[in-house]
C-alpha cells in the first residue's frame, strides 16, 4: 500500500511545503521506487508527504512527469477547512515532458481535472502544459488529479485520453487488515483478562482488534474520589451556573477552588470548581486596570492558576517549579494581575491540568477595551468557553495517577460542554447581531463551529462528499472574524466556520437575520483508522431560537461592513522589516516512543502511511487510553543544538524581536497538530508552509498541523523566565515545554 507514490522527506534546509521541496520529494520519489528501496520499516520507512501529490504518465503520456503542491489557502486560523471540516488545499501543478496535444489526436489542448475516489464529480481545474501552472483550490478528503489532452481548453467534462494522475496523500490510507469488518475484531468483555481499570467508551461504529482491546495503562487509576475520599455525593455542595464579577482597577476577587457535585447527562460527578461555578466566575475588567486575586486551594490536589494570554508580571504567572510553588491544599496565594492588552483571556491550573482543567478548574477574563469604538456595534456579548468531557455510564473517566494516560493523542471527551452544559441556549430577536467571545478549554479537541439555520433544510449531511458546496451553503450563517487572542485582526474577514484550537481564543460577529432556530455545531472529519476512511462527525452543541420580532437595535449595516484597523497595522509595521529574515531559532515538534505494545506498533505502522493535518476527534480512543509517561516522550528540539525539552533555556532582553520556526515533524512516530502557546509575550503568526499571511494579528497559542512549518515573529516585551509548551494538556505532562529567559536590558 506504501508504493510509488510515497515520497521520501526533502533535503536540508527545504522548506516543506515549498515548490523545491515538493519537486525533491517528487524525484526522490521516483528514484527510490525505481530502486525498489521503499520500505515501511519504523527505521527506514518512507513518508508519503502530505503536501505533494507525484503525477505518473499513463501509455499515452510516453515521458511526461510532474507533481502537484499542495498548498496552504490563506485564512484567519491554523488550518483551512470548509464548514464540514474538509480540508481546503490551492494547486499548482509542475509538469515536464508532455508532448504537443495534437499528436495524440484532434486535441488542442491539455486539460487538468479533480476527483473523489468515486470518480463523481470530476471538476475541472484549468489548462495546463509543461512547467507550472496554478489550479484553484480542492476540499475533498481522498482525491485524483488527473491531465487529459481534450479538443479545447473550454471543455467542461473530460472526454480525451488520460495522460497524467496521481492519488493524494489521504488516498493512501487503506484498511489495517482484510478483517477490518470482521464480527469477531471486537471481543467480548466477559473473555478479556481481568483489569484494574474499568475500559474507557468505545467510538461508536468502529471496532477494534482484540490485541488493542486486551490493553490498559501501564499507571494505576486514580479519581477525585480516590484522591481526596470525599464526603458522600450528596453532601457536596451543588456547582452552580457562571457568574459575571466586574471588578474596577484595584479590586480584588477571592477565588477558591473546591469540590463539587454535578450531575451531566444522567451521570452523577464530584468535580473542581472555582467559587463553585462551571465555569469558574467571569471576570470584567477595564484595559490598563490592576487587579488582586486571592486564591485558596480547597481540592486534594497541589495547583496555581495561570493566567493565559495576559502579559502580566512573572511572578504571578501560576507556573509550579517555574514561577512560583504549588499552592498545597489548604494554602492561600494572592496574584496581582495587569490587563495590558483588550479582548477574551482564560485561567486554568498548570498542574497535573490533564485531570484538573477537565474536572471544571477554568474560567474566562474579559477585558474591555478603553476605546468605545475598538470593536464594531453590537446588540449583545455572549462568553463562551467550549470543552468536553469523557463520561463512561457510572460518571468520570479514571484518570492515570502515577503519569497522565491519553498521551499519544490526548484525551477526547465524548460529551461537548458549552459554558460547562451540554446544550447552549441563547434567544434573540430579530436582526440580532451578537459578538461572541470564543474560548476553547478543552484537553485535546479542536473545534470546527458554524451556525446552521436548521429552519430551512434542517442539518447538514454529516456524510457529504461534494466538499465545494459548502462556501455556497445557504444554511450556514457568515461569521465575521474580528479579532483573536490579544487584539483585533488588520482586517475584519468572512468566514463561514471557526477554527479553535486547544487555548485559541476568537472574537465572532453574528447576525441572525432569519426567525427560527439555529445550530452551534462541530463538523469535522475524523478518520476510522482501522478502516483507512474518513468519517464525518456533526455534534450540535446549543442553538439560538431568533423571535419573529425586530431587534430595536439591528446594527444591520455596520455588521456588512468589514472595517480595517489602522492602528493594529500601524502597531505591527514597526515589524514588517523582520518578516523576511532567515529564523532566529528553530523547534521540531516529534515524538519518542519506547516499549509500546505491539498492537500499537503494528497499528501505527499503517497510520503512518498519512496523517490528518488536524487530529479531529478520537476514533482510537482504547489504543489512545492506553498510552502513558512510560511509552510516550513529546519533545520540542532546538534543533541548531539538539537539546530537547526542559534542556532549552533561550536568553533574550526585553525589546529583542525574534523570529522562529517551528517544523511539525512528519517524519514522527504519530504526527499530529500541536497548539504551542507562549507565556507572557504575544507574536505573529507570519506564514505556514512558505505561504505568508496576508491578515495578521497578535496571538499567544498557533495551530500548528500534523507536517507544517510554521514562521512566528516574537515580539520580547516582559521580563521572567516564561514556559513555552503544547496546549494539549497530555503532551504537556509528556515533556513537551520549554522554558526562555527574559531580562531587562541595562541600563
Amino acid at each position: 500500500m506504501f508504493g510509488l507514490l510515497a515520497a521520501v522527506p526533502g533535503a536540508k534546509g527545504q522548506l516543506p511545503g515549498s515548490s523545491g521541496a515538493c519537486e525533491a520529494r517528487a524525484a526522490e520519489t521516483r528514484a527510490a521506487g525505481a530502486a525498489g528501496a521503499l520500505t515501511d520499516t519504523p527505521s527506514g520507512r518512507v513518508a508519503a508527504d502530505l503536501h505533494c501529490i507525484s503525477l505518473f504518465s499513463t501509455a499515452r503520456g510516453g515521458d511526461a512527469e510532474g507533481f502537484v503542491e499542495l498548498g496552504r489557502v490563506p485564512s484567519p486560523f491554523g488550518v483551512t477547512v470548509t464548514p464540514s471540516g474538509h480540508h481546503v488545499r490551492a494547486l499548482t501543478v509542475h509538469i515536464e515532458g508532455l508532448p504537443p496535444p495534437s499528436s495524440l489526436g484532434p486535441y488542442t489542448a491539455y486539460m487538468a481535472w479533480a476527483t473523489p475516489l468515486e470518480l463523481a464529480p470530476v471538476v475541472p481545474l484549468g489548462p495546463v502544459g509543461n512547467g507550472e501552472h496554478r489550479l484553484g483550490r480542492v476540499a475533498f478528503n481522498k482525491f485524483l488529479v488527473m491531465v487529459s489532452a481534450e479538443v479545447s481548453a473550454g471543455v467542461a467534462t473530460r472526454e480525451g485520453p488520460l495522460v497524467l494522475r496521481g492519488r493524494s496523500p489521504s488516498a493512501l490510507m487503506e484498511a489495517h487488515d482484510l478483517l477490518a469488518l470482521a464480527p469477531s475484531a471486537t471481543r467480548r468483555a466477559a473473555e478479556r483478562a481481568p483489569s484494574r481499570w474499568e475500559a474507557p467508551p468505545a467510538y461508536p461504529g468502529i471496532a477494534m482488534l482484540p490485541g488493542v482491546m486486551d490493553l490498559e495503562p501501564r499507571a494505576r487509576p486514580a479519581s477525585l474520589e480516590s484522591a481526596a475520599d470525599p464526603p458522600p455525593w450528596e453532601s457536596l455542595p451543588e456547582a452552580a451556573e457562571r457568574r459575571l464579577v466586574d471588578l474596577p482597577d484595584g479590586g480584588t476577587l477571592d477565588l477558591e477552588a473546591t469540590i463539587v457535585r454535578r450531575e451531566i447527562d444522567g451521570r452523577r460527578l464530584a468535580m473542581l470548581a472555582y467559587n463553585g461555578q462551571h465555569p469558574g466566575p467571569l471576570i470584567r475588567v477595564p484595559e490598563k486596570s490592576t487587579i488582586f486575586v486571592n486564591f485558596t486551594n480547597r481540592t486534594p490536589y497541589p495547583t496555581a492558576v495561570h493566567w493565559h494570554g495576559i502579559r502580566l508580571a512573572n511572578e504571578f504567572d501560576g507556573v509550579p517549579g517555574l514561577t512560583q510553588d504549588p499552592v498545597a491544599p489548604g494554602e492561600s496565594f494572592q496574584y496581582r494581575i495587569f490587563f495590558r492588552d483588550p479582548g477574551i483571556y482564560w485561567y486554568h491550573p498548570h498542574h497535573r491540568e490533564d485531570v484538573q482543567q477537565e474536572l471544571g478548574l477554568y474560567g474566562n477574563l474579559l477585558v474591555d477595551p478603553a476605546d468605545a469604538g475598538y470593536y464594531g456595534p453590537a446588540t449583545r456579548e455572549e462568553v463562551l468557553m467550549l470543552d468536553d468531557i469523557l463520561l463512561d455510564e457510572e460518571g468520570l473517566v479514571d484518570f492515570g495517577d502515577e503519569s497522565a494516560n491519553y498521551m499519544l493523542m490526548g484525551r477526547f471527551g465524548n460529551l461537548a460542554l458549552v459554558n460547562g452544559e451540554p446544550g447552549y441556549e441563547l434567544e434573540v430577536d430579530c436582526g440580532e447581531v451578537v459578538r461572541f467571545h470564543l474560548t476553547n478549554a478543552s484537553n485535546t479537541r479542536t473545534f470546527n463551529l458554524s451556525f446552521v439555520d436548521t429552519e430551512r433544510g434542517g442539518l447538514p449531511d454529516p456524510d457529504q462528499r461534494v466538499a465545494d458546496r459548502d462556501a455556497a451553503d445557504p444554511n450556514r450563517l457568515p461569521l465575521k472574524v474580528v479579532a483573536s487572542d490579544v487584539g483585533r485582526f488588520e482586517r475584519e474577514e468572512w468566514v463561514r466556520s471557526v477554527v479553535l484550537a486547544p487555548a485559541e481564543r476568537y472574537v465572532i460577529d453574528v447576525r441572525f437575520d432569519r426567525p427560527g432556530r439555529h445550530a452551534l455545531v462541530n463538523h469535522v472529519q475524523g478518520i476510522n483508522h482501522r478502516q483507512g476512511v474518513f468519517r464525518a462527525e456533526l455534534r450540535t452543541l446549543g442553538s439560538v431560537t431568533v423571535a419573529p420580532r425586530d431587534a430595536a437595535h439591528a446594527h444591520g449595516d455596520a455588521f456588512e461592513t468589514l472595517r480595517e484597523h489602522a492602528d493594529v497595522i500601524a502597531d505591527i509595521d514597526r515589524y514588517r522589516p523582520r518578516f523576511g529574515d532567515e529564523p532566529d531559532h528553530e523547534l521540531v515538534m516529534t515524538l519518542e516512543t519506547e516499549d509500546l505494545p505491539l498492537p500499537i506498533e503494528r497499528s501505527m505502522a499503517y497510520d503512518w502511511v498519512y496523517f490528518n493535518p488536524v487530529e479531529w476527534t478520537g476514533t482510537m480512543p482504547r489504543m489512545n487510553w492506553a498510552t502513558t509517561g512510560s511509552e510516550i516522550r513529546w519533545i520540542l528540539r532546538e534543533t541548531a543544538t539538539g537539546r530537547e525539552n526542559e534542556e532549552i533555556e533561550w536568553d533574550f532582553m526585553v525589546g529583542d524581536v525574534v523570529k522562529i520556526r517551528v517544523i511539525n515533524d512528519r517524519g514522527a512516530f504519530h504526527a499530529m497538530q500541536h497548539p504551542l502557546h507562549i507565556h507572557g509575550q504575544r507574536f505573529l503568526v507570519l506564514s505556514q508552509n512558505g505561504v505568508p499571511n496576508s491578515n495578521l494579528v497578535w496571538k499567544d497559542t498557533v495551530l500548528l498541523p500534523a507536517a507544517s512549518t510554521t514562521d512566528i515573529l516574537l515580539e520580547l516585551s516582559n521580563p521572567g523566565r516564561w514556559m513555552i509548551h503544547c496546549h494539549i494538556a497530555e503532551h504537556l505532562e509528556a515533556g513537551m515545554r520549554m522554558v526562555m529567559n527574559v531580562t531587562e536590558a541595562p541600563p
